[in-house]
């Protein structure tokens, strides 16, 4: 059973990697974003789309990890009150 598990986690990531790359390599016209002032220099499409997910890939866990560990951390002060 942990062998099944096992190719279908493999086939999933393929799947996903797949996917990724095909969206690189079909958006590749150059863009230049803007934003509260700040200007970025021209480069594909693709790259900002890929940086904003592995930005949210990072952030979405570590603020889990925060939020949960607020959470522990108040049902314990109010067991003792």
């Amino acid at each position: 059973m942990r062998g099944i598990k096992r190719v279908v986690l493999v086939l999933a990531m393929l799947i996903v990697v797949l996917a990724v790359l095909g969206f690189v390599l079909e958006n590749q016209q150059g863009v230049c974003l803007s934003f509260l002032g700040l200007v970025t220099g021209q480069m594909p499409v693709s790259v900002f789309v890929v940086v904003a997910l592995i930005i949210g890939m990072l952030l979405g866990p570590l603020l889990s990890v925060i939020v949960g560990w607020n959470r522990r951390e108040k049902s314990m002060t109010a067991g003792r009150g």
